[in-house]
């Protein structure tokens, strides 16, 4: 052994010696639970459970590149739907892969001894604590991010970009726009990490035309619930390819994306239009989305009980001329927004005024409602983040976020909301309800998102913050009530309703998502991590000594 190979071993191991000791001494200190009384009293946050020193000393003894910390497991602890409290016993901030590939083999080795789960955190937005991981491994991806982005651009191939698993979407916009480039699909929030969206799917206004994230993905780089890092693509390893894409952590964790690319445009022609007829709102969504060489994207949103709406539109969206559009009056109906935007660079300013104006002239918007403003690619693609640090400014941020994400069937829209947006529904003031269309052809059948089986099916995104009242009370209560109001409709309604980001709490509600797929689903979680050590947080599975097929099926 080398000099400084046997400091390290030995600085490592004294510094497990203290900590071990440490653990011991405040075990019996009375009216701690530890190996010396039985009285209970909660842990501090500094060390771990008293009952696990062979577990704690384990992981603390790894050879790593980073490090793993027990004194910082509070950060890991809660999520953006800021519902569920659940620190982990440790959190790994990996510097290299094999980091991530050494603990999962470990805690593998470990088995029936440990409890451990294992969760990628990226910048921890999950909703429903599916980046908890009680009392396990909480793993900061964002530790995994690369000091430099590689972009490629070759002659007879497309350009792409190599990215660490834990950037995030937004780093990688700002490097490839120096490139004249940007990725081709995009969610609405960018500060989120790579591993994080595409272990979803990914999706905005652009996903009716080049489909969402997961569909715009070369290769992946996993390590498995085994612990083994293997990468894969459409052709190499193509099973743990497609079902790590959509496949909400299960069966690997992406350490590293290759994200296509395509050329960027500088600047972007940004409309908003009102509707008070569904049908016809509806109607114009879908054939935009169905319309070659027509707006490069589209969503848009319901406005329940609002007045003044326009006004408040002036300051975040700065529309060009609103002397025409300040004549309308919201006066509190239920209306319709459609939000639609067309890229373009400098020298196509002229042709852009015509496209758009020959694109709108085919819609039944009402005519005194549109708003048009001209902003930079990056500044319509980061909107979103605008709005958090205003929200943060006020302390409005970290709030809970009881949010609900439905893919409804095209065939059952209408229904859908007739019932939920004039009777369920009283209001939007909590915040937006998203709902726009997308084509099934731009989705991959082979991943693992679940979606509706029709042509067009439409995202509708109920995303409301419990914020404080003036009793100091907030509407949290009030609006998972009112969120399970909306999924039992759709059952009693036997609307073929799934949904994005899901979470249920029984493997009976998993199956019944999966359908016929559930088998798949189920195997393939055999095959790569056969412990259920990974995202215990989505509650599909539980951690076994030994999962067999059968007892996964």
């Amino acid at each position: 052994m080398g000099l400084a190979s046997s400091l390290r071993f030995r600085r490592r191991n004294n510094k497990t010696f203290l900590r071990i000791f440490m653990i011991l001494v405040l075990s019996c200190i009375p009216g701690r639970t530890n190996l010396c009384s039985n009285h209970s009293v909660s842990t501090p946050t500094d060390l771990p459970p008293s009952n696990h020193p062979h577990i704690y000393s384990s992981l603390d003894s790894l050879d790593l590149e980073g490090y793993i910390s027990f004194n910082d497991v509070h950060i890991a602890a809660k999520d953006f739907g800021n519902r569920y409290h659940s620190p982990p016993l440790a959190v790994l901030h990996p510097r290299s892969v094999s980091d991530i590939s050494s603990v999962m083999k470990h805690i593998l080795h470990l088995g029936s001894t440990s409890n451990l789960t294992v969760a990628a955190r990226g910048h921890g937005h999950s909703l429903q604590g599916q980046a908890l991981a009680h009392q396990g491994v909480v793993i900061s991806m964002e530790s995994l991010r690369s000091p430099d982005i590689k972009i490629y651009k070759g002659k007879h191939q497309q350009p792409y970009v190599d990215v660490s698993g834990g950037e995030l979407w937004i780093n990688i916009l700002r490097e490839t726009l120096k490139h004249g480039l940007s990725p081709k699909s995009w969610t609405d929030y960018l500060h989120l990490t790579v591993g994080g969206t595409l272990s979803n799917a990914g999706i905005s206004g652009q996903a009716f035309k080049y489909g969402p994230q997961i569909n715009n993905v070369y290769q992946l780089e996993i390590v498995t619930g085994k612990g083994e890092v293997v990468t894969c693509s459409e052709k190499q390893n193509s099973e743990l390819f497609y079902s790590v894409l959509g496949g909400l952590g299960q069966f690997g964790i992406i350490t590293r994306a290759r994200i296509a690319l395509g050329p960027a445009p500088l600047m972007v022609k940004w409309i908003r239009v009102l509707y008070s007829d569904f049908s016809a709102f509806s109607r114009d969504q879908e054939h935009l989305i169905s319309k070659e060489n027509a707006f490069d994207y589209v969503e848009g949103f319901v406005i329940i009980n609002r007045t003044n709406l326009l006004n408040s539109w002036r300051s975040s969206f700065s529309p060009n001329d609103t002397t025409e559009a300040s004549q309308f009056k919201s006066d509190g109906k239920t209306l319709y927004c459609l939000e639609v935007a067309k890229y373009f660079n400098q020298e196509e300013a002229n042709s852009i005024n015509q496209e758009t104006e020959k694109l709108l002239s085919e819609l039944s918007y009402i005519p005194s409602t549109l708003f048009s403003s001209e902003v930079p690619y990056i500044d319509f693609l980061d909107r979103v983040h605008i709005a958090e640090i205003k929200l943060r400014a006020k302390g409005l941020w970290e709030v809970p976020h009881p949010w609900l994400n439905l893919l409804i069937p095209k065939s059952r829209i209408f229904d859908f909301a007739t019932e939920v947006f004039n009777n369920i529904l009283t209001s939007n003031n909590n915040g937006p309800i998203l709902i726009y269309p997308v084509n099934q052809s731009k989705w991959n059948k082979r991943t693992s998102m679940i979606t509706p089986n029709e042509d067009i099916f439409y995202l509708v995104a109920f995303l409301p913050s419990a914020v404080p009242n003036s009793s100091g009370k907030n509407d949290l209560e009030y609006l998972l009530k009112q969120n399970q109001r909306v999924l039992s409709f759709c059952e009693a309604a036997n609307i073929n309703v799934k949904q994005y980001l899901p979470h249920y709490e029984t493997q009976k509600e998993w199956r019944s998502h999966f359908g016929s797929r559930w088998e798949t689903f189920a195997k393939r979680k055999h095959a790569y991590d056969p412990l259920a050590i990974l995202a215990p947080g989505q509650r599909i599975f539980q951690k076994a000594t030994h999962l067999s097929p059968i007892q996964l099926l």
